[in-house]
């Protein structure tokens, strides 16, 4: 499923007090963005308990319960987990990856609030989760019946939530002031392969560790967690990064004048780091037209063509990579690059030439 439009954190908070209190919700979203979290945290701030029940490991008398002999009669009895006697939130994690048959045994539950015999307590609440198809996770196709008894809303990651939330919950100061420099770095696309991608998920479970080793974390041990729970790329620039906090280069000061690019072969992911750094501040400060550019955007403009001059002196291949478009799409302001291509023809060139 398609989002058309999709919530940050903060805006499913408040559409689930206001819409999951009268009719079952599925929050469709990419793996490791908070889905779980966000519905634990939602059942403790209406003060009820949240059970959950994850479908790609269900079966459906895990559900409808085995049948007993009472009063001469036979009855389903649901599993004690989800018979209970006073109201809960009931969350079906990965609703959307379970069989038909598990599917199928929802219908009444998420319809009715009703298993058999049993209803759900009063004031109970059901929210499902699951991941899309193009998430590349395990997924199975919802059966139109069972779409049709849930309202639909999209997750998306938000950075801003995020490092709010970060800030209040022991996230390590490594990992908050990386993704204060890098928002864009939080979640990453799931890939088409085996290999691991940053989401909210991933960079708490490098937090963790992060906690765990203390002063004692080496350069070494650092890339080994880094690689082990980001995606490559940011793996490489958070190893870079880390670097940088540790040695006397700042992006700020070299944007000032009052020191240079580091020029030393053991300091090229040093430099990796900070020139994709320029890169980022040059696309989020600069404004797409430059008839309403600031002295100030001017005075940066001006300043990163000559870094640039002095960064293609060092490295070529890392200035080209600051000028060209990413896969995204994301480029440098169209009147920045007229500017470089009149005053730095070679970058440019070897760059139109690969």
């Amino acid at each position: 499923m398609n989002p058309a439009i999709a919530l940050t954190q903060k805006q499913l908070s408040e559409f689930l007090l206001n819409v999951a209190v009268v009719r079952p919700v599925f929050i469709w979203g990419a793996p490791g963005i908070g889905k779980s979290s966000l519905v634990e945290e939602f059942a403790r701030e209406v003060g009820i308990p949240c059970v959950s029940l994850l479908g790609s490991q269900l079966a459906p008398e895990d559900l409808i319960g085995v049948p007993q002999i009472i009063d001469g009669t036979s009855r389903f009895c649901p599993p004690k987990i989800i018979a209970r006697s006073e109201p809960y939130c009931l969350f079906l994690d990965e609703l959307n990856a379970c069989s038909h048959e598990v599917q199928k045994a929802f219908y009444s539950l998420i319809h009715e609030r009703r298993i058999g015999e049993y209803h759900l307590p009063a004031g109970s609440i059901v929210i499902g989760a699951g991941n899309r198809a193009s998430d590349n996770a395990i997924v199975k196709p919802m059966s139109s019946a069972l779409l049709n008894r849930m309202i639909h809303v999209h997750l998306k990651a938000s950075h801003r939530d995020w490092l709010e939330w970060a800030k209040n919950n022991n996230i390590h100061p490594w990992v908050i002031e990386y993704i204060q420099t890098r928002p864009d770095h939080l979640w990453s696309q799931p890939p088409k392969h085996e290999e691991t991608f940053s989401t909210p998920r991933s960079w708490h479970m490098l937090s963790d560790a992060l906690h765990e080793f203390g002063e004692r974390i080496t350069d070494d041990w650092l890339e080994v967690l880094a690689i082990g729970c980001l995606s490559p790329h940011h793996a490489t620039q958070f190893k870079g990064f880390i670097k940088q906090i540790k040695s006397k280069y700042q992006l700020s000061a070299i944007l000032k004048g009052d020191i240079g690019w580091p020029t030393k072969p053991e300091d090229r992911d040093v430099l990796y780091f900070l020139a994709q750094s320029l890169r980022a501040q040059l696309i989020k400060e600069l404004p797409q037209e430059q008839k309403i550019a600031t002295g100030s955007q001017k005075d940066l403009a001006h300043r990163a063509k000559s870094l640039l001059k002095d960064l293609a002196s060092i490295s070529l291949e890392i200035a080209q990579m600051v000028v060209a478009q990413s896969e995204k799409g994301d480029a440098l302001p169209s009147w920045l690059m007229v500017e470089i291509v009149r005053d730095l023809p070679r970058l440019v060139q070897k760059e139109n030439a690969k």
